[in-house]
């Protein structure tokens, strides 16, 4: 039998509220660094089935929303886990500096080496997450779905785009 978690006390919903802001203030600092991407955004060529610049907002607000919930829900479990919680951050770090590596620096090669390491930290987490309780693993499946879309589309508008990124 494992020990309780020391985190699993008795007020969930003041932990819960301190990871949403955490993942909540890396979403922010990585908005300052897209400021200038509705503009840049409708300056590139895009391929046929990049989405509209207006889905962007909606869908990184429920994935970090999911990921902040899939952090509590691992930093709830019984045992440590300061290896997973990690590499979430890790993640998180790699996540914000993609925003700034292709909006704010417009550096497509920076911007494309940063989103396969996020690739391999997402995937790692999650793997992760899932060992340590399955529903926090499952809530990262549809940010790597994305990241992993979002990967194709940067690798795909840099080629597009070799005088602006």
């Amino acid at each position: 039998m494992r020990p309780a978690s020391p985190h699993a006390a008795p007020h969930p919903a003041r932990s819960l509220a301190a990871w949403l802001l955490l993942v909540g203030a890396a979403a922010a600092i990585g908005a300052v660094g897209s400021s200038s991407a509705p503009v840049f955004y409708s300056q590139l060529q895009l391929p046929g089935w990049a989405p509209p610049a207006g889905w962007f907002g909606p869908v990184w607000t429920v994935l970090y929303a999911m990921m902040a919930v899939a952090a509590w829900l691992v930093w709830r479990s019984p045992g440590r886990h300061g290896g997973a919680l990690a590499l979430f951050g890790f993640q998180l770090v790699a996540n914000v500096l993609w925003s700034w590596f292709f909006f704010a620096w417009r550096s497509g090669e920076g911007a494309i080496a940063d989103i396969l390491v996020l690739d391999l930290l997402v995937v790692a987490a999650l793997a992760a997450f899932w060992r340590i309780r399955p529903t926090a693993g499952a809530l990262l499946l549809p940010y790597l779905a994305w990241i992993l879309f979002a990967t194709a589309l940067s690798v795909t508008v840099w080629r597009m785009n070799p005088a602006l990124l």
